[in-house]
């Protein structure tokens, strides 16, 4: 029987195939939104089904509960089987290639009559987009860069997707009696912006109820494989993942391998061989005479090995485990070290919540001065502002200030937009009233590469301006690619002008990433966390901004976001 996320797939092939067809709008929007229902159902379709109550889902009335019903009770639909009849089904899988939507498709299918992505980059490669109505070879390249964009797509899940996932599933296990602890490990638990499966330790003496609990987690599509000790599942939306049951004094070793790097733990396994010991995920084993050395905790593990404990962010073999040996290993930055959230919207431009409520909500967590960076005019798809909406908003801060008082400074800034041409949005003299500056990239970004580094140039040397927001524009949720830019060029002029690069903190991005939020630190550029939010919620993303900071090797110096009030103000004030 079709799980929620076959019947997701299902009507989100529909609505392209429609798409492509030229079908009216509100009919793809049915079933896409049908689809993004089902993926975030608590329970399975089918237990509604079998219940009589399809209609009781979120979006599916009559006409899509027939068809839900269809598919459960035969596995086929016959709509989308004369739907293929129509537009051929592999013409769904173009839309996945950046900058081509179902118009465009359309009129290739139907010129060329091709309908594989190879056959497209065949055509492509040969000229034969290039005079096609609406096309010309600007296009033409671009379906070719697209194509390879595409190819180069990874598959993993995205940190912010896996991240409060795992959670819930650890939240779960830790309710379960006899369990001493329960840790992520693998590339979730070092923080990278995307992961494979998740990978769950859990320590407790008797392993049966922890896998009883797992295997019956809600949002279980399948059961991959059940063992005494190991558990596999496969969430409604594709998400898998395993558990592993230690017993609590063997938990350390466990999870530090499991934990990995591969690389970093190679390092673990030599420096054990030079103390006479062998290091495996169970225990540390004397060479000579075989006695095992048990520990509990990874504290342990790396105080056996004479090595103070690696956080897990820095275990990339990166140089960590030489620092670790010289107690030189960085004092990583903090979530609690954030004072200052210098990237926000509010319902000046796209932002959910007025500049009141967003500011109320972020010194509720602790924040002492936030920014309002409500996007300029250019950005005509977020709302932006004119120049002459700046004195209204200027008037309501100086209102809101007052009935803030000293719960939280509220500075007048914006995210100016770098546009095509390599201009700013607004004019220098403008720029200059602000508090605040911060230059973004939204548009355009497949420029060829010497005009879109041109363009990042252009605004880090204007001295109107502080911060370069999310400065490569790369997405994680929907997946998009880097902008092609010389970011060591650009990390070098920041260097020159003081300006600051931000570690965007919002899932969708973590852009800068650990790279090159690493580069910068040696280059002397200072690094900016913020949460870009839009909305109450999006204020608890700063979490994911600062483990990218972690694995970068920031300390609190390294981000102005941690600076005083004062001292921050005073930096603005010098630069303007």
């Amino acid at each position: 029987m079709m799980n929620n996320r076959q019947l997701a797939d299902t009507f989100t092939l529909i609505a392209n195939l429609l798409e492509i067809k030229g079908e009216i709008i509100y009919k793809t929007l049915a079933y896409r939104k049908a689809s993004e229902n089902l993926m975030s159902l608590g329970r399975e379709a089918s237990e509604y089904w079998k219940e009589g109550k399809l209609e009781e889902i979120p979006g599916v009335g009559k006409a899509l509960a027939e068809k839900i019903d269809e598919l459960l009770s035969t596995g086929k639909l016959g709509f989308l089987e004369k739907l293929k009849k129509e537009v051929p089904e592999d013409l769904a899988s173009w839309l996945q290639v950046p900058g081509l939507g179902p118009k465009k498709i359309a009129a290739i299918w139907k010129t060329l009559n091709i309908t594989t992505l190879a056959q497209l980059e065949k055509a492509a490669k040969a000229g034969k987009l290039r005079d096609l109505p609406g096309m010309g070879k600007k296009s033409e390249t671009a379906i070719l860069d697209g194509l390879a964009s595409l190819a180069r797509r990874s598959g993993r899940i995205p940190l912010g997707r896996a991240y409060p996932l795992a959670q819930e599933i650890i939240g779960v296990l830790k309710g379960v009696k006899g369990v001493v602890a329960a840790e992520p490990a693998g590339s979730l638990r070092r923080m990278r912006s995307t992961v494979g499966d998740l990978d769950i330790l859990v320590a407790a003496k008797d392993s049966s109820a922890v896998m009883e609990a797992f295997v019956n987690l809600k949002g279980v599509s399948r059961v991959l494989g059940k063992g005494e000790t190991k558990a596999s599942i496969e969430f409604t939306d594709g998400v898998r993942a395993q558990v592993w049951v230690h017993p609590p004094e063997k938990f350390g070793t466990a999870l530090q391998y499991a934990t990995g790097s591969k690389d970093h733990n190679v390092q673990l396994r030599q420096l054990a061989l030079d103390k006479g010991l062998s290091l495996s995920e169970h225990s540390f084993t004397r060479v000579k005479g075989g006695k095992e050395i048990f520990c509990a905790t990874e504290e342990e593990v790396y105080k056996t090995l004479g090595l103070p404990w690696i956080p897990p962010e820095l275990r990339e073999d990166r140089g960590e485990v030489e620092a670790a040996k010289a107690n030189k290993l960085p004092k990583l930055i903090q979530v609690q070290d954030i004072k200052s959230n210098l990237q926000t919207h509010s319902t000046w431009s796209d932002g959910k919540l007025s500049m009141l409520e967003m500011a109320r909500a972020a010194a509720k967590r602790g924040i002492e001065v936030i920014a309002f960076t409500d996007h300029s005019a250019g950005l005509g798809v977020a709302g932006g502002m004119k120049m002459e909406d700046h004195k209204k908003q200027a008037a309501e801060i100086k209102k809101i200030q007052k009935e803030l008082r000293d719960e939280i400074l509220v500075l007048h800034s914006t995210e100016v937009e770098i546009k095509a041409d390599g201009t700013l949005d607004y004019p220098d003299e403008f720029l200059a009233t602000l508090d605040i500056v911060v230059a973004s990239l939204h548009t355009s970004l497949r420029q060829p590469r010497e005009k879109i580094t041109q363009r990042l140039l252009n605004a880090v040397r204007n001295p109107n301006v502080d911060i370069i927001g999310h400065p490569t524009g790369r997405e994680l949720m929907p997946e998009r690619e880097a902008a092609d830019i010389d970011m060591e060029a650009v990390l070098r002029a920041a260097a020159e002008s003081g300006v600051a690069m931000e570690i965007n903190a919002h899932p969708s991005r973590l852009d800068l990433d650990d790279g090159l939020a690493r580069r910068a630190r040696e280059l002397g550029v200072l690094l900016s966390i913020n949460t870009d939010a839009h909305s109450e919620g999006d204020l608890d993303m700063l979490h994911y901004g600062v483990a990218i900071a972690r694995r970068a090797w920031l300390e609190p110096k390294d981000v102005i976001n941690t600076w005083s009030t004062k001292k921050l103000l005073d930096w603005l004030k010098k630069r303007g």
